[in-house]
């Protein structure tokens, strides 16, 4: 837990999933905090050339924010990952308070990805028998009421979506509320592009690609299937992409790398982080105009998950095009 270089503000510890925002003057990186019971999440301003202008916190009273994911209107989702885990939606520049979507579920929540086509949300689970989840809020822009729908289906190939009756007051985990909704090891990242939802589950070390024109389930990266030596991609977690159709998906644990995806689906070491054997990088983003990456190192070189430590890295292009 260190100041944000140029400010008088203490950057939060153990931090996890982020995203970058568009300003009036540069860009936001907003950040996650999987602390217990004081996580929160915390924002850093820049300006036009990169450089710090502020930072401040955005959400506070909430615990283990893990993940999340970005709104087309301008809006952090903070995710929660515990058993009544809610989602909760942050203004980036801190001027409004957060507001909780319980319609969005309780449950183990890890991330999130908004499809403006369909107008719709995806969520994540993280559980080793978690699911995939679909949010249909009532009118686009307003997560406040809406349905809540659980992915079905036995493997890949054609899927289908079926409602969750109880996704804010249960007795039964959201989970198991519907028979045959289809299970997932771990759900982790999240991220939505050109009809394409790719969700990473870390218990098995895969890549999914959820294709929402066509209603059909398929693998992008599974390491059961990589032949000669040791696969290049463990640990899968985050995931971010770039406007020219790669992936970048973070490593929990693994040798601690950022590994690329790219459109022809050739995978490899983008960056790897040293002496920090026992961390996870987490909250892979890049600026709007795509010339930074930030991402963290959960735990930095301590390991310590009850979180005290933690590093932000900005990584500067320019990247593949």
């Amino acid at each position: 837990m260190q100041r944000v270089e140029g400010t008088r503000y203490t950057w939060h510890a153990a931090p996890d999933g982020g995203a970058c925002f568009p300003t009036a003057t540069g860009w936001t990186y907003v950040s996650n905090s999987e602390v217990p019971i004081v996580g929160g999440a915390s924002a850093i301003g820049f300006d036009a050339t990169g450089k710090v202008t502020s930072a401040y916190r955005i959400l506070n009273g909430t615990t283990l924010n893990c993940a999340g994911g970005a709104t087309p209107w301008g809006t952090w989702l903070s995710c929660e990952e515990h058993d009544l885990g809610l989602v909760h939606e942050t203004d980036p520049t801190g001027a409004t308070s957060a507001r909780s979507r319980s319609a969005m579920g309780r449950f183990k929540h890890e991330a999130a990805a908004c499809d403006p086509v369909r107008k719709v949300v995806y969520l994540t689970e993280d559980q080793s028998d978690g699911c995939f989840y679909r949010f249909t809020p009532f009118t686009w822009g307003d997560l406040s009421k809406g349905t809540l729908d659980v992915l079905l289906g036995s493997g890949t190939g054609p899927v289908r979506w079926a409602r969750v009756p109880n996704p804010e007051v249960w007795l039964t985990p959201t989970r198991n509320q519907v028979t045959g909704a289809m299970r997932f090891d771990g759900g982790e990242g999240c991220y939505y592009t050109n009809n394409i939802c790719y969700f990473t589950t870390k218990g098995d070390n895969r890549v999914w690609a959820y294709d929402a024109a066509s209603a059909t389930l398929d693998l992008a990266y599974d390491d059961d299937l990589v032949t000669g030596g040791t696969p290049p991609l463990t640990g899968v977690d985050n995931i971010t992409g770039t406007a020219t159709g790669d992936l970048y998906v973070a490593e929990d644990g693994g040798n601690m790398e950022i590994n690329i995806i790219t459109s022809n689906g050739i995978v490899a070491p983008f960056l790897r982080v040293l002496g920090h054997d026992k961390s996870e990088i987490t909250g892979p983003a890049f600026s709007p105009d795509g010339s930074r990456l930030y991402f963290s190192s959960q735990r930095g070189k301590s390991g310590f998950i009850g979180g005290t430590d933690g590093h932000t890295y900005e990584v500067t292009g320019p990247f593949r095009r």
